[in-house]
């Protein structure tokens, strides 16, 4: 039988998967800047981000769920697929993590490439917040179908996820920077002093989440036999 690892075993996890997210997103950007745009811009950079997130679910997904965002986490578990009392542990370790990867590009290269840090470009305040709801509830949608159906390919979730937060990236990133993450938009904004908007990066993640779960619980109906739970007797908690 699968044995999760403790509560801190798994906010270690967190802490290094959205240390290693960060810090490789704000070095994809640091470096296509000293290499003058050689990573292809926004397009080279939005592949990075893709990449390293499903990186990093192959590599902790199966110790903590690599939720390696706020706005995931919280969103788990108004859907009831995660503990409430283990919601701000997780924003800890998550914000922790992004701060101290954006931080350490931020050391080697400094912040004139700006660290991939997320502002609106082209579009005023509220349409971003749109914007921001809108690709994290698509990015949930998938989250939630690969992570809690049975149904959809589990195997595939990292590749799955990376696509979409490919795809947002290189649609949204030039308007929005395609956040999707609190902590992604936090760790850089830390690393650079630069906060302007970042209200936006903190509610539009959060609301299109908790959009996602809401949407794919309509969609998902009720739970397919091949996901239900052993029952009591077995020693196992019912869904």
């Amino acid at each position: 039988m699968h044995t999760e690892p403790d509560l801190p075993r798994r906010l270690v996890a967190e802490f290094l998967g959205t240390f290693v997210l960060v810090a490789g997103g704000c070095a994809a950007a640091a470096v296509n800047f000293r290499m003058d745009g050689m990573l292809g811009g926004h397009v080279g950079i939005a592949v990075a981000w893709g990449l390293i997130v499903a990186m990093v679910i192959f590599a902790i997904g199966h110790l903590s769920g690599a939720h390696i965002n706020p706005a995931v986490t919280l969103a788990f578990a108004g859907g009831r697929h995660f503990p409430w009392s283990e919601v701000i542990p997780y924003w800890v370790a998550q914000i922790g993590g992004a701060m101290c990867g954006a931080l350490a590009i931020s050391g080697l290269f400094g912040d004139e490439s700006g660290l991939s840090l997320t502002q609106p470009h082209t579009v005023g305040s509220a349409a971003a917040v749109m914007i921001e709801i809108t690709i994290t509830a698509i990015l949930m949608l998938v989250v939630m179908a690969v992570a809690t159906d049975t149904r959809a390919q589990g195997a595939l979730a990292a590749v799955a996820i990376g696509i979409t937060v490919v795809a947002m990236g290189l649609v949204m990133g030039p308007i929005t920077g395609a956040s999707m993450n609190p902590a992604r938009s936090i760790g850089p904004a830390v690393a650079t002093g630069d906060f302007t908007a970042l209200w936006i990066y903190l509610i539009g993640p959060i609301v299109g989440a908790g959009l996602g779960v809401t949407i794919y619980a309509y969609l998902r109906g009720r739970p397919h036999p091949s996901d239900a739970q052993p029952d009591a007797e077995a020693g196992e908690e019912l869904p």
